[in-house]
């Protein structure tokens, strides 16, 4: 399902960026139907079953292209009923080799473009990614931590059955580098989620080991004078 590049065809023959992401999804729907061996009738009832139903005559016009529409919810659900994510369908990596990011702009690489829609690679075109980078970097710096905590117990029990001086020694140097790796860790952590709380946000939940390195909540409200 590769398409082709913008000087390969006649202006007449570009297809509207509308229909391009619809012939991405309906690509790759009917691409996971046949690789799971599941008729449209089967995909039409795992839909309902997932509470939003999508008849299998609806299901055979996407893929044929006579659908005119394509709701969101319904690549939500389509892809929940095919064991994707909806990313998956509407830029499909390895299966589509270019796509467009916006009405007008040229054909990029696909796997760019999902980049871009997700915010993992700045687009020209947005000024701001949200906090979708503050985001990933704590769910970096949680797996910082907890790699870290678990080098500290590895170190630790090296520590309680090492058989000669030097296996000690170097299994206590082993415990207190990882365990200052993990405190760094924890105050970015801590420093990173203060700043989310500071733009009105709430910070992702922290994992039961780690729920403890938030600071107590504080009451500063002043009665106005």
């Amino acid at each position: 399902m590769t398409q082709r590049r913008f000087d390969d065809e006649d202006e007449d023959d570009f297809p509207e960026w509308v229909d391009r992401i619809k012939q991405n999804v309906a690509g790759e729907v009917r691409r996971r139907r046949k690789e799971m061996r599941w008729s449209a009738q089967r995909l039409a009832d795992r839909c309902e079953e997932l509470g939003h139903p999508i008849p299998r005559n609806v299901i055979a016009n996407l893929e044929s292209g006579r659908r005119a529409n394509l709701p969101l919810i319904d690549v939500m659900i389509l892809a929940a009923a095919l064991y994707t994510s909806p990313i998956c369908l509407i830029f499909p990596v390895g299966y589509v080799e270019e796509t467009q990011e916006l009405p007008f702009h040229e054909l990029i690489p696909t796997w760019e473009a999902m980049r871009k829609f997700t915010a993992e690679e700045p687009s020209h075109d947005a000024l701001d990614s949200g906090l979708i980078p503050d985001f990933n970097r704590h769910a970096s710096l949680v797996r910082t931590v907890e790699a870290a905590l678990n080098e500290v117990e590895r170190a630790e029990f090296a520590v309680k059955t090492a058989t000669t001086p030097t296996q000690r020694e170097e299994a206590e140097r082993r415990k207190d580098d990882y365990a200052k790796r993990a405190d760094q860790a924890k105050w970015s952590l801590l420093g990173l989620r203060e700043d989310i709380r500071e733009e009105g946000a709430t910070p992702p939940e922290l994992p039961p080991a780690l729920t403890g390195i938030d600071l107590p909540d504080t009451d500063d409200d002043e009665d106005d004078i």
